[in-house]
């Protein structure tokens, strides 16, 4: 076992985007990063990325698809048995499906909450031990500005971020006796890969009623990816909220996404609804 003094991180989901960056800017820190993926293959880009910063001999890749509970349970295992605690947990591992509710089949559903929501618990659930035992940690629940505001066409995707937001201010309160922080960050619309790999299947049937709407999302999404800020943005402000004493529990970014939320708390209901459709109509 290894000096208790070094400082040990789990990030979920490190093949791209997100994950990626987050496990390099730790590195930068001085952690120790362990990456999960659902396929060690895919590591390369990573790799590359934290040989560049000069980094890559503190970041282990390992195996673990956050669906899968006994792989979970090896790897913070492996952990324990390695290092004897754990300071900071990122779940970060996710995808986004859309598409209008009405036409969206069940096994849609289904898989997205197996990924974003039921996977984040299995990986909570296995390492909160582990810090309780060390005398505290950190978990970072990387949520989204769906979150907090529901979008047409994002029904699936908003649904299991709005419901890991609802399992963080629980988790938050019952673990706040063990020295466990529970933060959660929640980033606009940046240009990582999950739109690319998921909402590129966004297409409406000739005949669907909804067909209109859905090509506007479509047209208002890749708008709004096009003018998005700097992904490594969001990887900094993990490190940080890694390394601060006293991490707030919600921060958001970019400044875009705070005014949404700001305007989603200060405006009625039914106003903000019809602000986002207006948006959404708007043709550039």
């Amino acid at each position: 076992m290894r000096n208790k003094t070094e400082r040990i991180a789990l990030v979920t989901g490190c093949s791209s985007g997100f994950g990626l960056l987050t496990c390099v800017e730790l590195a930068r820190k001085g952690f120790t990063v362990i990456a999960g993926m659902r396929r060690p293959a895919d590591k390369d880009e990573l790799m590359r990325t934290a040989q560049i910063a000069g980094v890559d001999s503190s970041i282990q890749v390992v195996e673990m698809d956050v669906m899968k509970e006994e792989q979970v349970y090896r790897v913070v295992q492996q952990i324990q048995e390695q290092y004897g605690h754990l300071d900071v947990l990122v779940n970060n591992a996710g995808a986004a499906f859309g598409g209008m509710i009405e036409e969206i089949p069940l096994s849609v559903w289904k898989e997205q909450f197996e990924v974003n929501f039921l996977g984040m618990v299995c990986v909570t659930q296995a390492v909160i031990p582990l810090m309780r035992e060390g005398s505290g940690g950190r978990i970072i629940q990387m949520s989204s500005i769906s979150g907090g505001v529901g979008f047409p066409g994002f029904g699936p995707y908003a649904s299991s971020k709005f419901a890991l937001e609802g399992f963080s201010e629980c988790l938050a309160m019952e673990v706040k006796q063990f020295g466990i922080d529970v933060v959660l960050v929640e980033p606009g619309a940046y240009g990582t890969p999950i739109w690319g790999k998921s909402f590129s299947q966004l297409r409406a049937a000739s005949h669907s009623p909804y067909k209109d709407l859905l090509e506007r999302i479509i047209q208002y999404s890749q708008r709004t990816e096009t003018g998005s800020g700097d992904p490594s943005d969001v990887a900094l402000l993990i490190a940080k909220i890694a390394t601060v004493h006293s991490p707030s529990f919600r921060y958001r970014l970019p400044r875009g996404t705070a005014l949404t939320m700001l305007a989603k708390q200060v405006l009625p209901d039914r106003w903000f609804q019809m602000m986002i459709l207006y948006l959404l109509n708007k043709k550039s």
